[in-house]
């Protein structure tokens, strides 16, 4: 089953013209050798080769030249309960790929935070607490990159759009939300799980440096059931895809 999602997947990518795809939970390294090789119109990738998986089980495709890469593991990975070990195994972090465009430089971070459990994110919660540490050090990753740089910083970031932890990193990254206030959710919950704890979790985010004729737009994609081998249709994921297009003069 996942075999075919993510040849779906490929073909889907293959046909669409992103410059640039952020990929989370690649969980094994059968997995990113099969999206990089069924996504041929990508032929640039970046990933953190780990034993088991890449790093973070992330991974970047492109179409253009990545200029640079680099991987961050995130410092703080406490083990919060059983169900946080994970995390752990996966060795989350930010991956960093940047490319150019019309010569501005364009910074790339892919990541997936810490998830929460709990689905409690007040101040005190533990999770929380993760997520906030991890959330401090991603910005300081934003705020290092060359003023110049747009910047897009993509991925899980398991907390809801709103709460204190996504005011806060918006403040401290200097980034923008260019769905801010959309409550649609980003995640399809589980048979028999309330429906009103489906959250907006997935965000693509933007440090907007001076261009002419800037324009952005942002919405989601891969929410709706697609074709899968065997002439069957289904979901490719349950996380829905963000799509960021931007321009200028």
């Amino acid at each position: 089953m996942t075999r075919r999602r993510l040849f779906a997947l490929a073909q889907e990518l293959n046909q669409r013209a992103y410059s640039l795809v952020c990929l989370q939970e690649v969980q094994a390294n059968l997995y990113r050798k099969l999206l990089i090789d069924a996504c041929t119109q990508y032929p640039t990738h970046v990933y953190e080769p780990f034993f088991h998986a890449p790093k973070g089980g992330l991974l970047t495709l492109a179409r253009l030249p990545i200029e640079q890469r680099e991987f961050t593991l995130y410092r703080a990975r406490e083990i919060v309960s059983p169900l946080a070990a994970m995390d752990l195994l996966l060795h989350k972090g930010v991956l960093l790929a940047r490319i150019a465009i019309d010569r501005v430089p364009i910074v790339v971070l892919n990541t997936h935070l810490s998830a929460n459990y709990s689905v409690d994110w007040s101040t005190n919660n533990r999770y929380a607490r993760v997520e906030h540490s991890q959330l401090r050090q991603l910005a300081e990753i934003v705020r290092a990159q060359p003023a110049e740089a747009l910047v897009i910083a993509a991925g899980d970031f398991n907390i809801p759009r709103g709460s204190w932890l996504y005011d806060d990193f918006l403040e401290q990254s200097g980034m923008i939300d260019p769905l801010a206030g959309d409550i649609r959710s980003t995640h399809r919950m589980p048979s028999g799980i309330p429906a009103h704890l489906a959250r907006p979790i997935d965000f693509a985010l933007l440090r907007l440096p001076r261009l002419p004729g800037l324009t952005v737009q942002s919405d989601l994609c891969f929410d709706q059931p697609l074709p899968l081998a065997g002439a069957r249709r289904g979901y490719l994921s349950d996380h829905y895809g963000l799509e960021l297009q931007i321009a200028w003069d």
